[in-house]
């Protein structure tokens, strides 16, 4: 049997702005495939000390610029160093920056531009990455 994506999703939005978490939260509520339960850290202090307290996230959302530290070049190998192996998405308001281009050498799995994060783009990637 296959677990299908019926199973409750934890995804775990890492954003200095708590603006982004209604806006999440809106689009998330839209996904119909799924049910969807968003956790919120503003800091990547916050975000690990979740992974440290054992919380079953399967899914990692980071916001490209966090303070104090420069980029998601810093903060997504901070992540894994914690031990978290699933899928963790790079989310930015611009994708321009050449440093996006090789996402992957620092432990990120996706890039996507936040004009883009509706709730198709949200199935996507939960069935491109958790399925």
């Amino acid at each position: 049997m296959v677990t299908g994506m019926r199973d409750k999703i934890h995804i775990l939005l890492v954003d200095d702005d708590p603006a982004e978490n209604l806006i999440l939260r809106r689009l998330i509520r839209k996904v119909a495939s799924t049910e969807i339960e968003l956790h919120y850290a503003e800091t990547i202090e916050a975000a690990l000390a979740l992974l440290q307290s054992g919380a079953p996230i399967n899914m990692i959302l980071m916001d490209n610029r966090l303070q104090p530290q420069c980029d998601f070049r810093e903060t997504v190998p901070a992540m894994r160093q914690q031990g978290f192996i699933g899928p963790i998405g790079v989310i930015s308001s611009s994708l321009a920056d050449p440093y996006f281009q090789s996402f992957e050498e620092y432990g990120a799995d996706f890039r996507i531009d936040k004009a883009e994060l509706d709730p198709t783009a949200i199935e996507f990637i939960l069935r491109e990455y958790l399925s």
